[in-house]
């Protein structure tokens, strides 16, 4: 049965619904991350995963090593994170800060620390051990394949073709490794579970391999005691094995091992699961069994050939992947009628000329992007995002982490934990624009957790109402503020800039009862806790104090360094977007006359305004501070600007200037993530040279020996994103970036290839990306202009469209829910017809 041939037919996606009738482009690229040989490095692997189990294939020959995730393993436990003697010190450095001592309230805001954070961990390993490893040069061949989520190993020993193909099944809840030789029982090996927490193995009856073991209940490893009674969370592995016709399974009992002798194909399933549920139950009081729920959900599963599961796992992936398709092109001149297009086709490496079967490593076309700068890496690094944030967060999973899912380490850099002063927020921004609304439910889910344990620190911890959060967290839905430095751990803006997330799910959905259900009441916590923060300030403006811009330091009045102060610009402008929020929910909702909505639209106007310093650029601090450290790598002045809307080329002109100035100052060098943020503002400012630059920047590559912790960006040879070392945060936020070039809006207006670089892309067709507004936007363009633009929003939706523009032109639009519409250069309608006419083949 293994061996049967399957077409898949796939389902019609957004992207399928329009076709352009004007512009022709090359055949799609195949959207493949591929190696010329085995992982040496962890970042050299192959990532894959379902959001809950993830796994690191890394592609050995003689001995395969399966890394493996399972996204609710953390140390620790639920806990207190409120204190009663903070209130204290919070009126002590807002005496300080008062008084102008911003170095003396620096050093007392570490009376407002709270708890460290917990740490993400990591499952085990699949250990494969082969015969007859010894491969014929130059057979090796590795690829991650992005349309099917699927890893796949190709070599030669003598005159046998091995092939291994990996993948996570969402809906089964599988890891799924297949191994296959080309000639009949060329395939042996053994195979072992592994872990370096404390764990232990067995055997079944059923030749099922067992793995269970337990996660710390502390943070480290040198806190616990050799008395203590363990009490960290749970967790079990189970891994079955069916092998074809005529082969032989070996028992190794007392090396805890499975053999397989002689077989055509052998195909191994993973499941796991943990005693977690939920960040308010201690894992000690917890009803689940891992082992029997394991045994259980394997019993089910392995009744299932490889082939349903196969085409159960591609018909899941491909509902969402397939709904964006992006073809980027480059030409010899713009507006010289010549479209000669200079992007060979990726596959060919120029050093095997006339042997076009030959695959370029991906490792090769990151080196060599400086040079030809070649547009389908953009679309596969775009791409590979998409990919990335399907397989880390699913609806029902946990939050993507700072890493995904994906992790090998007992103690990961920063933890591994949400990071929520840009990391959490930039993971999710893609979900909207790039049609992954479904990914985001995490993010929904965690909000509501980090509200519940959030109200009771900001009662206890300020006196206030609603709830906060500061900038890190964990599987416990931690609130509180972090230990360590003032300058990252006492910054309370956390929870409004998540809750941004949530009027924004509305502005692109239109979905009212998550408007009604989810968001508003999140929305008027958090809003309820900003209006007890803000303070009466001796301007007559509201204030916030203490205050920081995260992670960064200035020179205070006396010489001395400090980070706390008063009103930051970030502080200001995250407010500043909550508070338009829950205006514009409450006016959707009819709930104008509420006394919070109507307390807030008087204290906005007294928020403190950004300014503008003598050299041109925007404030950071309410002071002009001396900035130590010019070309930070964060900038979060910027936030109004990206990701919030309180500043726009429109309706300011003149602070769009300064943020240029800024961006000018900050420079282009920084981790990942920061040159994807400052791509998205450079797009946001409509800069398409700039933007193109940023991309440029974090194109190159990263060496994996080096993992000390850096600011200089970059890409590994899987397109993992570097800080380094790797962060997930940048892989997640660059499609947002890139589809903030190409398409930008309101709930009422619609922004064309608005940061389009038209020499670098000068022909091109995206299909799928959304827009606020409830819009699907699909535009085709060459030689740099826009050709075409296809639009529609769902027949049971609403259109609050009323603009279109491009290049400076407006024009008037009144779009129906259920009709597709095109629009040709000039933004006039040449055509429409409802969805409802649309026929597919049956699926």
């Amino acid at each position: 049965m293994e061996s049967e041939e399957w077409v898949f037919v796939t389902r019609p996606t957004e992207k399928d619904l329009w076709n352009p009738t004007s512009t022709e482009l090359e055949d799609s690229r195949p959207l493949k991350v591929t190696f010329s040989g085995p992982a040496k490095y962890w970042t050299d692997g192959i990532p894959i995963g379902n959001g809950r189990l993830g796994a690191m294939v890394w592609g050995g020959v003689s001995s395969e090593l399966i890394q493996l995730n399972e996204d609710t393993l953390w140390t620790g436990t639920p806990t207190d994170f409120t204190d009663p003697a903070i209130p204290q010190a919070l009126s002590e450095v807002r005496n300080l800060v008062d008084s102008g001592r911003f170095s003396e309230a620096t050093k007392a805001a570490a009376g407002m620390f709270g708890k460290y954070t917990n740490v993400y961990q990591l499952l085990g390993d699949i250990k494969l051990e082969f015969d007859g490893s010894t491969y014929a040069e130059g057979t090796y061949y590795r690829e991650l394949d992005l349309d099917t989520a699927t890893g796949r190993v190709m070599y030669s020993v003598d005159d046998v073709e091995f092939t291994r193909e990996h993948f996570v099944s969402n809906p089964d809840q599988v890891i799924v490794t297949k191994i296959s030789g080309s000639k009949a029982q060329s395939v042996s090996f053994a195979v072992s579970l592994d872990s370096i927490l404390e764990h232990q193995c067995y055997l079944t009856d059923e030749n099922q391999l067992v793995m269970e073991g337990i996660c710390s209940e502390k943070r480290m490893k040198s806190e616990v005691k050799a008395n203590d009674d363990p009490k960290g969370m749970k967790f079990t592995a189970v891994l079955d094995l069916q092998i074809s016709n005529g082969a032989r399974l070996v028992r190794l009992p007392d090396d805890n091992k499975l053999k397989v002798v002689g077989a055509d194909w052998a195909v191994l399933l993973l499941v796991a699961s943990s005693s977690f549920e939920g960040p308010f139950v201690d894992p000690s009081d917890s009803k689940k069994n891992p082992t029997s729920d394991s045994l259980q959900a394997m019993n089910s599963i392995k009744k299932l050939s490889y082939s349903q599961l196969y085409s159960r796992h591609v018909d899941d992936f491909q509902n969402l992947f397939h709904r964006v398709s992006l073809q980027l092109e480059k030409s010899s001149g713009i507006g010289d009628g010549v479209s000669e297009i200079k992007n060979p086709m990726p596959s060919v490496n120029e050093d095997f000329k006339g042997n076009e079967n030959v695959v370029v490593p991906t490792v090769e076309r990151i080196k060599s992007f400086e040079s030809d700068e070649d547009p389908s890496l953009v679309e596969l690094l775009f791409q590979f995002g998409r990919y990335l944030l399907i397989s880390c967060s699913r609806p029902g999973t946990q939050v993507a982490n700072l890493q995904g899912i994906w992790n090998k380490d007992l103690y990961p850099a920063w933890d591994s934990a949400p990071t929520l002063n840009i990391n959490l927020e930039m993971n999710y921004w893609s979900s909207l624009p790039c049609n992954l609304r479904e990914c985001q439910e995490p993010l929904f889910d965690f909000i509501k957790s980090l509200s519940i344990n959030g109200s009771k620190v900001a009662q206890v911890n300020y006196v206030t109402s609603g709830w906060v959060a500061h900038h890190r967290s964990d599987i416990w839905a931690k609130p509180s503020a972090d230990m360590g430095n003032p300058k990252w751990a006492i910054w309370p803006m956390a929870g409004a800039w998540v809750c941004t997330h949530l009027w924004e799910h509305y502005t692109y959905t239109l979905d009212k009862d998550f408007l009604i259900n989810t968001a508003y009441p999140l929305l008027e916590g958090c809003a309820s806790f900003l209006m007890d923060w803000l303070i009466e300030g001796n301007d007559g403006y509201l204030e916030t104090n203490p205050s920081t811009s995260p992670e960064h330091m200035f020179i205070a009045p006396n010489g001395n360094s400090a980070s706390v102060s008063y009103s930051s610009t970030m502080d200001m402008a995250i407010i500043n977007e909550v508070f338009s929020a829950i205006v514009s929910a409450s006016e959707v909702l009819g709930r104008s006359e509420d006394a919070l909505v109507q307390n807030v639209l008087k204290a906005q106007p007294r928020l403190y305004p950004p300014k503008i310093a003598p050299d041109g650029s925007i404030m950071e601090w309410a002071v002009n501070f001396k900035d130590p450290e010019v070309q930070h790598r964060h900038i979060s002045h910027l936030f109004g600007l990206f990701p919030g809307h309180s500043i726009t080329l429109k309706k300011n002109p003149e602070l769009c200037k300064a943020a240029e100035n800024t961006l000018y100052k900050r420079g282009e060098d920084g981790p990942g993530w920061s040159t994807v943020w400052k791509t998205a503002v450079w797009a946001r400012l409509q800069n398409s040279e700039h933007a193109y630059k940023m991309v440029k920047h974090l194109i190159r590559l990263v060496d994996p020996v080096d993992q000390k912790i850096g600011f200089e960006g970059g890409l590994y040879s899987n397109l993992f994103a570097a800080h380094p070392p790797f962060q997930i945060d940048a892989n997640l936020g660059f499609p947002a970036a890139v589809s903030e070039m190409l398409v930008q809006s309101s709930m009422t207006d619609l922004y064309l290839l608005p940061a389009l670089p038209r020499e670098k892309w000068a022909k091109g067709c995206v299909k799928g990306l959304q827009a606020r507004g409830g819009n699907t936007v699909n535009i085709c363009w060459d030689r740099g202009d826009l050709q075409e633009v296809g639009l529609w929003s769902e027949e049971d939706g609403s259109c609050s469209l009323r603009r279109l523009h491009y290049r400076g032109t407006t024009v008037a639009t009144s779009l129906s829910p259920g009709i597709i519409y095109t629009f040709n250069s000039q933004l006039r309608c040449i055509k429409s017809f409802s969805l409802s006419e649309l026929t597919f083949p049956r699926v």
